[in-house]
């Protein structure tokens, strides 16, 4: 199969132009927002006949809505959704030259997700050219901000938004049709001691030493407790501590200690069933901690696979059934919102966020025919019988 060189050509377009959240480089930084990728995205929508809206999220950041309206009334809505944003390393500026080799494409968001990027814009792109506008399905490309840190761009739509029959969120997934991710609760652990001299410590109360012994539960127990629930798609939660932080110089007893955990999620669970287990966990061992999120917790996802269109994007794919992943996107609170989602598109979750981030081309070019064969049959599904 021949490498499409216009869709390989976008690629490396779309790498040229930063988009790193803001909230991975310093303050005033001109490679950061998705201003640039969503300007040049609108012009080749518009090229293409589609109809394009800004939408607003944050100061300078807009989600990019770029649709292709029916001929009659709307009654079917499908999105193709993709974020816009990455995130930032040291070396970024190198990051931001694209480089093809050995039928890959390097740079950053190559993977994540400015491939997924180019091939669904390239799709609608290229099925907005050769048919006739459908009749009464909308299919709308819809450029999301923020993914990488808020998902502040599909909160704004599941509160305000579109409404749809189902979004195809695009995140490298090997071409697999995903209906299933976990969720994310961030929380902070603050253990309360005494404060004292280093050299009368019996004097005082160590609130590192009760953090050690939290984390000694949640990395056993907890742990010891989670695998033992599964999902069929996506296997047990976990708990991981990743930063603990206490005192503030070696001669004083810390009256404070900060403990952040990442807890992953099975569709059911929630953030407050996570804080109650914790907490009772915990007060089972005489530990009390206070707790404060981190951060909005990313829900888990879990969407039919028997819905039609779903099936229909297995068949276009040549699956025979959807999969999980362990990662969480912005399907899940599109989902949450009302729009069923899924998650499709090419390259693999183990390239992305690295310094040598790459995606091959065979496998972008796969991703877009599948795409426009989805499109394909959704459109006959549209006409009159």
């Amino acid at each position: 199969m021949a490498a499409n060189p216009s869709l390989s050509k976008l690629l490396q377009n779309l790498i040229a132009l930063p988009s790193v959240n803001p909230a991975f480089l310093p303050i005033g930084d001109l490679r950061t927002g998705e201003a640039g990728m969503v300007a040049f995205l609108a012009d080749t929508a518009r090229a293409a006949g589609l109809d394009v809206e800004l939408q607003p999220v944050l100061p300078g950041r807009s989600n990019l809505i770029a649709r292709l309206r029916p001929s009659g009334k709307v009654k079917r809505r499908f999105l193709l959704a993709p974020h816009l944003d990455t995130v930032g390393e040291p070396e970024l500026d190198r990051q931001l030259r694209p480089r093809s080799r050995s039928g890959k494409i390097f740079g950053r968001g190559a993977c994540d997700t400015k491939g997924c990027v180019a091939v669904m814009m390239s799709a609608l792109c290229e099925f907005a050219g050769s048919h006739q506008r459908p009749l009464n399905t909308e299919f709308v490309f819809l450029g999301l901000v923020d993914e990488e840190d808020g998902q502040s761009g599909s909160r704004f739509i599941a509160q305000h938004g579109l409404r749809a029959d189902l979004a195809v969120v695009g995140e490298p997934t090997r071409l697999e049709v995903v209906t299933a991710h976990k969720g994310d609760v961030w929380l902070k652990l603050k253990t309360r001691g005494k404060s004292a001299h280093g050299a009368v410590p019996h004097l005082g109360r160590n609130a590192i030493l009760d953090a050690s012994r939290v984390v000694q539960v949640l990395e056993t127990e907890l742990a010891s407790l989670l695998r033992k629930r599964s999902h069929p798609l996506l296997g047990s939660p976990t708990i991981n501590v990743g930063y603990i932080h206490g005192g503030t110089q070696p001669n004083i007893v810390p009256a404070e200690c900060e403990v952040w955990i990442d807890r992953r999620t099975l569709p059911g669970e929630s953030d407050k069933t996570v804080q109650d287990e914790i907490e009772s966990l915990l007060r089972s061992h005489g530990l009390s901690v206070r707790y404060s999120a981190a951060r909005n917790p990313c829900l888990p996802l879990e969407t039919d696979p028997t819905l039609p269109a779903v099936r229909s994007l297995l068949t276009a794919a040549g699956r025979r059934r959807t999969k999980g992943v362990h990662f969480f996107c912005d399907a899940s609170v599109l989902s949450a919102g009302g729009i069923p989602s899924v998650v499709f598109g090419p390259g693999d979750i183990a390239q992305a966020h690295t310094s040598e981030e790459w995606i091959a081309i065979r496998e972008l070019e796969n991703a877009k025919q599948i795409l426009v064969r989805w499109l394909d049959r959704l459109v006959i599904d549209d006409a009159p019988r």
